[in-house]
């Protein structure tokens, strides 16, 4: 279940990206599938750990080339261990809305983003998500650890691209039937378990046959549905060639 549209994100063979917030590597192993090298990064070590373990698997089965390279780093996106214009690409998905100080995350995107590069920032879109923090304080912080800590509009967030340097293009919102199933767990309680209540199993069973069959039905109705209840916003930005560091320097000395 991609996030990123990949066709916008242009990645080609050969890119290096950084997938951060990688989770369980959804946006990674699509990556591997097209030829890039990919840095998976995330906090949570769990998550990384299936990944490590997983990614020989794909391989045997032919999904990607094993000579691709494929590390997996745990690392905080306002402090990443990269040296300037590092990546060709990055994905920033479902991280920002969780940083304090996002700018800080911003502005490492520029710094580690190769000129002519391109990233992809995905956050809870505008509306779906001031639906779920009115229906319960539980899903967001201070009383959900590490949860949501602002709610984005896409305005805000081409205004922190831009301000960090980087120049917004494209964005659309993807994962409409998702919206309702987030605001039926937080209206019954979002830390239950999903099988303590029948319309939140019901639901979850009908994304899950959603994600693995991908019919006709369900695909048409959630691309028609995506620009008002897409849960997730996707921004789309580029690193201007004229932005490199070399660049910079020389403007500076003039």
């Amino acid at each position: 279940m991609l996030t990123v549209d990949y066709d916008k994100f242009d990645l080609h063979a050969g890119d290096l990206l950084l997938d951060l917030g990688c989770g369980f590597g959804r946006h990674t192993y699509e990556a591997l599938v097209r030829g890039a090298d990919v840095v998976s990064c995330d906090m949570a070590l769990p998550e990384l750990e299936a990944i490590r373990n997983t990614a020989p698997i794909l391989v045997d089965d032919g999904l990607f080339d094993g000579s691709l390279m494929r590390a997996q780093v745990q690392g905080d996106g306002t402090r990443l261990p990269y040296p300037d214009e590092t990546f060709d690409k990055i994905i920033a998905s479902e991280v920002l809305e969780h940083v304090p100080d996002d700018q800080a995350a911003y502005d490492e995107f520029m710094r580690i983003l190769k000129p002519g590069g391109t990233i992809a920032v995905t956050v809870p879109a505008t509306f779906p998500e001031k639906v779920c923090w009115k229906l319960s304080d539980e899903y967001y912080a201070p009383k959900a650890e590490g949860g949501h800590v602002r709610i984005y509009t896409e305005d805000e967030v081409r205004e922190k691209l831009r301000g960090a340097g980087l120049d917004p293009v494209e964005s659309h919102r993807a994962h409409a039937l998702h919206s309702p199933y987030w605001w039926i767990r937080c209206a019954v309680g979002v830390n239950n378990e999903i099988d303590d209540n029948w319309s939140v199993k019901t639901y979850h069973k009908l994304l899950e046959w959603d994600i693995v069959k991908q019919p006709w039905l369900t695909r048409t109705a959630e691309k028609v549905l995506n620009p008002v209840l897409g849960k997730s916003l996707v921004v789309y930005a580029t690193k201007s060639p004229l932005r490199s560091k070399r660049s910079l320097e020389d403007a500076n000395a003039a």
